[in-house]
C-alpha cells in the first residue's frame, strides 16, 4: 500500500509538473489513462490515485465518458499582482516569514497523523530528489502548503495557495543557487526541513517556528547574496 502511495505521488507531481509549466494548457484533454499508464510505468489505479488528487485540487476535471481535461485557473478572492522584480522576491520572503512562521508553530500544536504524514511524504521526495543531486520546487511547496494545512487554520493555507506562483518564483532560483553550490548546499536546506518537520512532529511549536523563520531566512540570503534591497518608501 506504501508503494502504492508513493508510486502514486511520483505520477501526481510528474502531472502537476507539466500542467504548472503549461504543457498540458487550460481545456485541453489529458492523454487517456492507459496511455499514461504506460508511460508512467504504473497501474491504472495507481494513476486514478494520482488524477484524484489533482481534481480534488481543482487542476483537472472529468467529463463523463470523455475523460479529464485541464481546468482553467479559477478566480479567487485573494489577489496577487505578478512578480515582476528582485524587489517583489524580497517582499515576497518579508510576507512568507510572518505568515510561516506562525503556521508552523500552530501545526506543532494542532497536527493529526493524516496531515502530519502530507508533511513528511513531501520531505521524502525532497529527500530523493537531494540524493539524486536535484531540488524539486513542486515538493518544497507542498511541503510548506502541508504545513499551513496542519495549523488548522484555512486562512494560512488559502493564502500560500494564492501566493503559489509567487513562492514558486523564489523557489526556482533558489533552486538555481542550490544547485550551482552542489551537494553540500542541498543537504543543508534538506536537514532544514527535517528540523522544522521533527519540532512540528514532535509538538514543539515554538522551535518550529524559529526553525521556519530560520529556513526562509536562509533561503532568502542563498539567494539575494546576502545584500537586500533597500525598501524605503522615497
Amino acid at each position: 500500500m506504501k508503494q502504492r502511495k508513493s508510486l502514486a505521488d511520483r505520477v501526481y507531481h510528474s502531472l502537476f509538473s507539466r500542467i504548472s509549466n503549461g504543457d498540458y494548457p487550460a481545456n485541453q484533454k489529458l492523454p487517456p489513462e492507459n496511455t499514461l499508464s504506460q508511460e508512467f510505468g504504473v497501474s491504472r489505479p495507481v494513476l486514478r490515485t494520482a488524477l484524484e488528487r489533482l481534481r480534488e485540487e481543482g487542476l483537472v476535471y472529468s467529463r463523463q465518458g470523455a475523460g479529464n481535461y485541464v481546468r482553467a485557473p479559477q478566480s479567487t478572492p485573494v489577489g496577487f499582482a505578478r512578480v515582476e522584480t528582485l524587489a517583489d522576491i524580497q517582499r515576497c520572503y518579508e510576507f512568507r516569514l510572518n505568515l510561516e512562521t506562525k503556521a508552523a508553530g500552530l501545526a506543532a500544536e494542532r497536527h493529526n497523523p493524516a496531515v502530519l504524514a502530507e508533511i513528511e511524504q513531501a520531505l521524502d521526495l525532497l529527500r530523493d530528489a537531494t540524493g539524486s543531486q536535484q531540488h524539486r520546487e513542486d515538493a518544497d511547496f507542498d511541503f510548506h502548503l502541508a504545513i499551513s494545512k496542519a495549523s488548522n487554520n484555512q486562512y494560512f493555507e488559502a493564502t500560500l495557495r494564492a501566493l503559489r506562483d509567487h513562492v514558486n518564483v523564489g523557489m526556482t532560483l533558489h533552486g538555481q543557487t542550490l544547485m550551482r553550490d552542489g551537494a553540500k548546499s542541498l543537504e543543508e536546506v534538506l536537514g532544514e526541513h527535517a528540523a522544522i518537520f521533527a519540532a512540528i512532529r514532535d509538538r514543539r511549536p515554538d522551535d518550529a517556528s524559529r526553525l521556519m523563520q530560520a529556513h526562509l531566512e536562509h533561503s532568502r540570503d542563498r539567494l539575494f547574496g546576502g545584500g537586500l534591497i533597500d525598501l524605503s518608501m522615497k
